[in-house]
C-alpha cells in the first residue's frame, strides 16, 4: 500500500448487488400482490359454493347475506336443487375484476351438475357446465349478482 497502490474501495462493489437484490424483491413482492389482490372474495364465493355444493342451503343463504327483498324462496329459485343455477355439485372458482369506482368484486365461477368437476376432456359432462359471474362486496364480504 503505496500511494500509487491504494487500498480497494469497498463500497463499489456492492452497490450493484444492492440494486439487484432490491429489484428482485420489488419484483417478487410485485408478482405476490397481483396474484392474491382477490383472494379474501374468491375465499367468500368459494365459501359460498362449498355450500351450496353440499347442499346446505340454510348456510349458503347466510354466506349470501341477502337484503330484505330477496326471500328464501328467491334463494332457492336461484340456488336451489332445481333452481336457476342447479343443481351445483362442483365449481371451479375463475378470475376475479374489480370495475373502477365499485364497492367489489366481480368473481367468476364454472358450475357443474355432476362431482367431481369434469375435465376439459370430457365433453359430454363438460357440455353441462356454465359461468355464474357473482359480486363480492369489498368491506362484508356479501354476495350479490352483479349490476
Amino acid at each position: 500500500m503505496t500511494l500509487l497502490y491504494p487500498p480497494p474501495d469497498p463500497r463499489g462493489k456492492s452497490r450493484p448487488l444492492t440494486w439487484v437484490v432490491v429489484v428482485l424483491v420489488a419484483a417478487v413482492a410485485l408478482i405476490l400482490f397481483w396474484s392474491f389482490r382477490y383472494y379474501p372474495e374468491k375465499k367468500a364465493a368459494g365459501h359460498f359454493f362449498e355450500a351450496v355444493a353440499a347442499g346446505d342451503m340454510n348456510r349458503a343463504y347466510q354466506i349470501w347475506k341477502p337484503g330484505p327483498n330477496y326471500s328464501m324462496q328467491d334463494f332457492l329459485a336461484d340456488w336451489g336443487p332445481n333452481g336457476y343455477y342447479g343443481p351445483v355439485k362442483s365449481f371451479e372458482i375463475g378470475e376475479a375484476s374489480a370495475p373502477r369506482g365499485g364497492s367489489g368484486v366481480i368473481v367468476s365461477v364454472k358450475l357443474s351438475p355432476y362431482a367431481p368437476f369434469p375435465s376439459a376432456d370430457d365433453a359430454e359432462k363438460s357440455r353441462r357446465t356454465r359461468t355464474v359471474r357473482i359480486w363480492v362486496e369489498t368491506k362484508d364480504k356479501s354476495l350479490t349478482f352483479p349490476p
